[in-house]
């Protein structure tokens, strides 16, 4: 089975995410969005695509990747979504208060990713995920690179 991990990151976060993602999965390639050829999207049969959360969506070249896959092309393929966040149970004071509303109406990456990918013909296999990132930029929340993999391992359970 060919799986293609697409990732972007800002602070290296999404890409950790990613690796530990690919590495579970044996993945044939983890790819920064700005590095993937079209070519290698064809004969995939397992697409996840990670982003992370900016300005309550993907990030400007994730959303461009996802715009320039052809309607249809991804007949037949599997494909997953998720994305780094802050929880905003997490944030303190002010921001917090703030920033809970704000996330329950325009939500996070990983859903707006899921729903692209399934408009492109793909098939997903399981719900969007977030994995935690304890500030702008992290580090991680402890165990989050051990749940991302435990995620990879329920995708190929699906397979």
């Amino acid at each position: 089975m060919s799986t293609l991990v697409v990732y972007d990151s800002r602070f290296g976060n999404t890409e950790k995410i990613a690796r530990a993602i690919g590495e579970t999965l044996g993945a044939t390639d983890v790819v920064r969005v700005s590095n993937v050829k079209p070519e290698q999207l064809t004969g995939v049969d397992l697409l996840i695509v990670g982003s992370p959360t900016h300005g309550f969506r993907p990030t400007p070249a994730t959303t461009d990747l996802l715009k320039a896959i052809p309607d249809n092309a991804l007949q037949g393929v599997k494909v997953a979504a998720f994305d780094t966040r802050i929880d905003p149970s997490e944030v303190k004071g002010f921001g917090g208060l703030i920033l809970r509303p704000l996330m329950s109406i325009f939500g996070y990456a990983a859903k707006p990713i899921a729903n692209r990918l399934a408009a492109k013909g793909g098939e997903l296999i399981a719900p969007p995920e977030g994995f935690i990132v304890l500030d702008r930029e992290g580090p991680l929340r402890d165990g989050e690179l051990e749940r991302a993999a435990h995620w990879a391992r329920r995708l190929q359970s699906t397979q």
